[in-house]
């Protein structure tokens, strides 16, 4: 357990897990460090297999280890230390390189819950990094794990990309589900939340689009000029993904204006009940009026008060100041009429 928490949950080399596919069956069997070492020192004898390896950037060694035993493109380690983030999917020296956004594996809509992975395809070889655990990749080793049958690296990253769309509609779905119940306590008059609820969730759904609306416009990109190793058949399950995580952003952008709608209803309910707060203090205000002035006047210590020797002069100032408040509320209730 010391070993493994030093190592940031993977092995001595920053290898999280490893598998060796075979392309006809599709099957996979799980490789660590050695054998893989072993595996990519001839990769030309093994024509009908490929392998992936998942690494840890957490793990100081994984970059040395793939900088040593692995032949990939400069383009894919400047990606690893680009401070850009934006999706993207390139060609680099006949090989794909992809960085691709994701939400961490205990995604709580939180602005800070999305990170990185970086991968990089070839003929016979699929490299993924990433520095947190992500759910897209968590989904897809447990796929391959459950005997998923994968013939390419390209179905792979394919296989990756429907896992991300499938995290991407869980996010919409609960995200649906809470503004639902907003919305039902909103409309029966007991809402309880306030609009920072909602502008935190629309904030992270904006996030989530930013980070990842570049994707399906990169891949049609990339299928005009895919590399000569990639099939036909690759092409097409790539594009079916693409429309598909196109169609899941849409839902996207239709919750952030129905949020926006809802924010701007309670805005204006808000706006209610402060004017009517504001008429009522008015109202009392005015009623006030008349017998504030008329105590402030016979409170004063100086001679000459009227009715100061009448022995009904008490009765005859609460008359005038009833007199007077009535004709303030008639007045009042004429003005809220029109």
């Amino acid at each position: 357990m010391a070993a493994n928490d030093l190592h940031y949950g993977s092995d001595a080399s920053g290898l999280v897990w490893g598998y060796l596919f075979d392309r006809e069956a599709g099957t996979a069997q799980a490789l660590d460090a050695r054998r893989a070492l072993s595996w990519l020192d001839e990769p030309d004898q093994h024509d009908g297999q490929f392998v992936w390896l998942h690494f840890n950037l957490s793990n100081a060694a994984s970059e040395k280890w793939m900088r040593t035993h692995a032949t990939l493109a400069d383009e894919f380690y400047e990606a690893l230390h680009q401070g850009s983030r934006s999706t993207r999917i390139e060609v680099a020296d006949d090989t794909l390189i992809a960085v691709i956004n994701d939400v961490s594996h205990d995604f709580a809509f939180e602005a800070s819950d999305t990170s990185t992975l970086w991968l990089t395809l070839a003929p016979q070889m699929v490299i993924s990094a990433r520095r947190t655990p992500l759910r897209s990749i968590e989904r897809l080793h447990q796929a391959v794990q459950r005997g998923a049958t994968i013939h390419s690296p390209v179905q792979l990253l394919e296989h990756l990309l429907r896992d991300q769309a499938d995290v991407l509609v869980k996010i919409v779905r609960d995200s649906i589900a809470r503004v639902d119940g907003i919305e039902d306590s909103l409309l029966a008059g007991r809402l309880r939340h306030k609009r920072e609820d909602l502008g935190t969730m629309r904030r992270v759904l904006v996030r989530l689009q930013r980070l990842l609306a570049p994707e399906p416009a990169a891949l049609f990109r990339l299928l005009q000029r895919p590399p000569r190793w990639i099939g036909e058949h690759d092409i097409e399950e790539l594009r079916q993904a693409t429309e598909e995580f196109a169609v899941v952003l849409s839902d996207m952008s239709a919750l952030q204006e129905r949020i926006k709608l809802l924010q701007e209803e309670i805005a204006a309910r808000v706006n209610e009940a402060n004017g009517r707060s504001l008429f009522v203090l008015t109202i009392v205000t005015v009623l006030a009026l008349p017998i504030n002035m008329i105590a402030g006047l016979l409170g004063m210590n100086v001679g000459g008060l009227p009715l100061a020797a009448h022995p009904h002069g008490f009765w005859i100032v609460v008359g005038v100041v009833t007199a007077f408040t009535a004709v303030a509320g008639v007045v009042v209730l004429r003005l809220q009429h029109e």
